[in-house]
């Protein structure tokens, strides 16, 4: 579905670094680590949320 607006654990907003994170580890194939350094997105919990996410909008919208 869509990517959490806020880190589950420690509330900071990590919602506004996904399209960023999406484009440049699929399009332009970087390093994930190295983006989200140069995203300013440091602790491990909010790494979790961008690097976990999978988005499920094409596989679920058929069935609505």
């Amino acid at each position: 579905m869509m990517v959490p607006v806020r880190c589950f654990t420690c509330g900071t907003v990590v919602g506004e670094h996904w399209e960023e994170f999406k484009a440049r580890t699929k399009e332009e194939d970087e390093d994930p680590e190295k983006v989200l350094d140069e995203l300013g997105v440091d602790r491990h919990c909010c790494r979790r949320m961008l690097v976990s996410h999978k988005d499920l909008v094409d596989i679920v919208a058929p069935y609505q």
